[in-house]
């Protein structure tokens, strides 16, 4: 899962975003209400973890926001204002679940893994490219004969790679689809990664060309 959290205590989302790493999801964070707000609108996250006290704007705006654009995604909102009635604000507003501060990370999980559920079980939405189907849904890479073995972090750049439709994607945006926005992790990363995949994907009819300084775009020749 690609997971957004927006949290402005920089040792909670920090903590947050290792046990998340941890149990194989995609994390990026942003610390800022204003800044969550744009990119929200613009972004690929299944689940978004949405604190309700932030500078610039309160995560109870954004929710509704999201709501108010038709954004159905989940989210789990997080807040210090754990009375009943704060909750039935949230709720009201249009969140999935609420966790009070001070959380057990065990608790967080459980909640994280319901919400996965609900974006699991949703209908299969199908990307063709060369002889290959993309799961977009449950993030699998499906051959002729079945689902192939590809670990996630190639899962990861494979949907970044199909979602630009052809267009040219830059080292850093598949660094952020790997690792998330601002991991300590140099641009050479990608290229290790871009050529096990290319690997993977060459009897497939999928070829992944380089443009010297832009970056890598997708492209089937089946």
């Amino acid at each position: 899962m690609q997971i957004l959290v927006v949290e402005d205590n920089i040792s909670v989302a920090k903590g947050i975003r290792y046990y998340l790493r941890d149990a194989g999801h995609a994390v990026d964070l942003v610390h800022n209400g204003a800044e969550a707000d744009a990119v929200l609108r613009d972004d690929n996250a299944d689940i978004v973890v949405l604190d309700i006290n932030l500078p610039n704007m309160d995560g109870l705006t954004i929710l509704r926001r999201m709501r108010a654009r038709d954004d159905q995604r989940p989210i789990l909102l997080l807040t210090a204002q754990s009375e009943t009635e704060d909750k039935i604000t949230g709720l009201d507003a249009g969140a999935d679940d609420y966790l009070g501060k001070p959380f057990e990370m065990d608790e967080f999980g459980a909640r994280i893994r319901a919400l996965s559920r609900r974006v699991t079980e949703k209908p299969k939405q199908l990307r063709a490219v060369g002889d290959i189907h993309f799961d977009q849904t449950a993030r699998m890479v499906v051959g002729p004969d079945g689902p192939l073995d590809i670990p996630r972090r190639e899962v990861a750049l494979f949907e970044r790679l199909l979602m630009a439709n052809g267009r040219i994607v830059s080292k850093q945006a598949l660094l952020d689809s790997l690792y998330g926005t601002g991991a300590d992790v140099d641009e050479p990363v990608v290229e290790v990664y871009v050529s096990r995949l290319r690997k993977r994907l060459r009897p497939f009819g999928i070829v992944i060309n380089v443009k010297r300084g832009l970056g890598y775009m997708l492209q089937g020749t089946a």
